[in-house]
């Protein structure tokens, strides 16, 4: 096993651990650890919620879940030698659930899906599903079943949520000027149209005193995926994946968190992976001068994973760039992949599930999401593609229609 270089004991609260981690994204938040290029190390990690959610029959908690203390994010991990302009390697070694270990915690044998409340980040498909919901998975291997979504069962491609490296001070700057004139343009919007820097509950690491005061103040918040990597949710990054990140100050400060067992393309309820705390193994490495020197000056490139479940099969939904009322909208692309949701929701009611339980698959399950057609005015084309093999009934079309049976339901609040 590599060296541990962030501890997380899961009894405890993120902010009562031996070893600070943080949840905002600031420069001067000093690092952890420092390595030298070549390393391997292990982080660990608590759940992006930090025990809130719980392996219950209620989604009380998804609803009242407070977005200010996310996400828990382990590091900075500091490299020697790193300078901005730089490119960081980091290759995922390992990923996986807390090992060997149950208890109350996701990560500790089994995760959760959400549907956060439209009043309290809402999701993908918000105006549709406006409450609060939520489905607890266990674990079985690299495998998942959920007592509320029952008839399903699939294998995990499991992957950080979130990966990144610290910006500079010029950056953070942008990042909250740019942000703020997109609220600007609608400022009580629901949810918002982003988040600004809060510094209520913001954990900075070992910054203390009014150094920590100031930065909280200015500090951005972890929900989006930015330019140094952060929030992007791919659930390719997994195991053999190869990730080319930004480097914008020096050492450049690595940090990962918010661990998904499994998770579609999109995590389209927003709590849509299944969250969980665990290990995550990398080695790390330089490319001097490779920002400039191959173009990746505002985004990360990356390998994906070379571990993910065999499906062979798909039912693909297609969604084009009309709203729900009929309206025509040019090459809108997100509106074409949300219709392609909403029409495998629609598909997976006939076989007995209600709405929210299809919306939980598909934030959870391995699906496909790709942007099909982009050029064709009006319409763009976008499609979802669902293994048929995650469930223990066929979900064929036939001339004997659906095999619909009771699926239960999952907890609302």
């Amino acid at each position: 096993m590599p060296e541990v270089l962030f501890s997380v004991d899961q009894s405890k609260r993120f902010r009562e651990q031996a070893r600070l981690g943080h949840n905002r994204w600031h420069p001067d938040i000093p690092p952890v650890a420092t390595v030298r290029p070549g390393s391997e190390f292990r982080l660990e990690c608590r759940e992006w919620f930090d025990g809130d959610i719980r392996n219950d029959d209620s989604a009380e908690d998804v609803r009242g879940v407070d977005l200010s203390i996310v996400h828990q994010l382990s590091g900075p991990i500091a490299v020697e030698g790193a300078e901005p302009g730089d490119l960081l390697v980091v290759d995922i070694l390992d990923v996986g659930p807390v090992p060997q270990e149950e208890g109350p915690v996701a990560g500790q044998g089994w995760g959760y899906t959400g549907i956060f409340a439209k009043v309290n980040g809402g999701g993908f498909l918000t105006d549709h599903f406006p409450d609060a919901y939520k489905a607890v998975w266990d674990f079985h291997g690299q495998e998942a079943t959920s007592r509320h979504l029952p008839g399903v069962r699939f294998t995990g491609i499991t992957h950080p949520g979130l990966i990144g490296t610290a910006p500079s001070h010029d950056l953070l700057g942008t990042w909250n000027s740019r942000e703020a004139e997109l609220i600007a343009t609608d400022p009580d919007a629901v949810p918002p149209l982003a988040l600004p820097p809060n510094p209520e509950n913001a954990l900075l690491g070992a910054l203390e005193g009014e150094q920590a005061e100031a930065a909280a103040r200015e500090a951005a918040r972890t929900a989006p995926p930015r330019e140094n990597g952060g929030n992007q949710d791919i659930k390719n990054l997994t195991r053999g994946a190869r990730i080319f990140l930004p480097v914008f100050v020096e050492g450049g400060k690595l940090s990962a968190g918010d661990l998904h067992f499994s998770q579609g393309d999109g995590e389209i309820t927003f709590c849509g992976a299944i969250e969980m705390g665990g290990f995550l193994d990398l080695g790390v490495d330089l490319i001097k001068g490779g920002m400039e020197t191959y173009g990746v000056t505002t985004n990360p490139v990356f390998f994906p994973g070379r571990v993910e479940p065999r499906y062979s099969e798909f039912l693909t939904f297609v969604g084009f760039s009309v709203d729900e009322e009929g309206r025509q909208h040019h090459l809108d692309s997100q509106l074409a992949y949300r219709r392609a949701c909403l029409n495998a929701i629609a598909y997976l009611t006939k076989f007995g599930y209600a709405p929210e339980q299809a919306y939980l698959i598909l934030g959870a399950a391995p699906i496909e999401g790709r942007f099909s057609g982009v050029v064709d005015i009006p319409n763009s084309c976008a499609t979802v593609y669902l293994p048929t093999a995650i469930f223990d009934f066929d979900i064929h079309p036939s001339a004997d229609g659906p095999q619909r049976a009771d699926r239960g339901s999952c907890p609302k609040a």
